[in-house]
């Protein structure tokens, strides 16, 4: 069967056992957690792109490393890690393979949504789930219809029915829903009212199927969830149309963590470009030279990659720490303003650095990088799909609207 022939897999995510589970009590803990299983991950990368190898055991390394509860509150038991540590933590873990770094993305998202609208019964009984390793997917925006123009609209429902509340829908781009304990659905209920639906993956009538076919971040598994009359528990319900009423982060953290997935991409493709040409490139013929590392043309192209990627990691971790300063506070709307203006900076630098890196590592290595065998066109592909998450272009204007007209960002999950 080909690789990219869709099929629905059965395949259950395993429990993790608490026991196993640590406990991370700290940013410096969380940091050591990401980087060693980031140097582990690194080494099958290329493979678990090239043939499309799921990373079911990776994952279940994940849950183990505590990892997943870094963002759960210290009154709930987590380590409450900034705004800045969980950036650099996605950074260091996609700089590893950025697919497998991207699947706990919406695990952190409906956190923060958790954070902002839940109950403390909710907090309570779902952080305790995530402490003890449990990952939270996301059945994503549906596809384009006459129904669903944009990916705020769509036709799944949330009805109230004589034998409770049922859940109905086909939803896509569903990133971490295969591998995850709970599949969190966005729906709209019998008031027109937008609700987030946390359902567990073995509810009667989910299912989740794996038909993503990109040429990039083919592990992530982002395909089809579909629900057929789901019996939904009501205090799996979360009401978030309050959040477009309210100021807070979710937004601004959802997006945080978009932009230092593609800084991790770029970090790995500048990395591999230094090495390739430091280990296998030779001189053009022309330059009278013995080393590629001595073409004066290479050098400056690497000085200005190397610039460009510092700067967008500065303005990542400055934005980081912007959201941090905004939470120590009560969030208004021009702080929740202020926070969407600085990743949505961020995410304009990490975007353009990880296309330029990607792409410029085959002119500064040479057409000897193109061999397959090498697997560096992996990089290439996984930054032009994952940038596509959002337009780039929506956020120079989200940031040109501020400063000049002084127009506050709509707030949703892509701001």
């Amino acid at each position: 069967m080909s690789t990219f022939q869709s099929h629905a897999v059965a395949q259950l995510p395993r429990r993790p056992d608490p026991a196993r589970v640590k406990r991370i009590k700290d940013d410096s803990e969380a940091l050591d957690a990401a980087r060693t299983l980031a140097a582990d991950f690194a080494a099958g990368a290329a493979e678990r792109d090239r043939d499309r190898i799921l990373p079911w055991a990776e994952l279940d390394r994940w849950s183990e490393s505590g990892l997943g509860g870094i963002t759960v509150p210290a009154e709930y038991g987590g380590a409450d890690v900034s705004f800045a540590t969980l950036a650099e933590v996605f950074v260091i873990l996609c700089a590893a393979d950025p697919a497998l770094g991207q699947i706990p993305q919406n695990h952190f998202g409906v956190l923060g949504v958790l954070r902002e609208i839940g109950t403390p019964a909710q907090k309570a009984r779902l952080y305790g789930e995530v402490l003890a390793g449990q990952r939270l997917g996301n059945a994503g925006p549906e596809r384009r219809s006459a129904s669903s123009a944009t990916i705020l609209q769509g036709t799944t429902r949330l009805r109230a029915t004589q034998d409770g509340l049922r859940l109905d829908g086909k939803r896509f781009y569903s990133t971490g829903a295969l591998f995850a304990h709970r599949v969190p659905a966005r729906a709209t209920d019998d008031e027109g009212r937008a609700v987030q639906v946390w359902v567990p993956r073995d509810a009667a009538g989910l299912s989740v199927i794996d038909d993503w076919n990109s040429f990039g971040q083919r592990t992530t598994a982002s395909g089809t969830v579909i629900f057929d009359q789901v019996s939904v528990d009501a205090d799996d319900v979360l009401p978030i149309w309050q959040l477009g009423d309210r100021p807070g982060l979710f937004g601004p953290t959802s997006q945080l963590i978009q932009a230092a997935i593609d800084q991790g991409i770029a970090e790995a493709a500048v990395a591999d470009a230094i090495h390739f040409v430091r280990e296998r490139s030779r001189p053009w013929i022309d330059s009278g030279l013995e080393r590629a590392v001595d073409d004066p043309y290479i050098i400056a192209d690497v000085g200005r990659l190397q610039i460009d990627l510092h700067a967008a990691h500065e303005v990542l971790i400055e934005a980081g720490h912007t959201l941090d300063a905004i939470a120590s506070q009560p969030v208004d709307a021009a702080a929740s303003a202020r926070a969407s203006v600085a990743v949505a900076q961020a995410k304009v630098l990490t975007t353009r650095i990880a296309l330029e890196a990607s792409e410029k590592l085959f002119e500064l290595a040479g057409s000897a990088s193109t061999r397959a065998a090498h697997s560096l066109d992996r990089h290439w592909r996984n930054a032009r799909t994952h940038t596509l998450h959002d337009p780039v272009r929506w956020k120079l204007h989200l940031v040109g609207n501020y400063f000049l007209n002084d127009v506050l960002p709509v707030r949703h999950s892509w701001n």
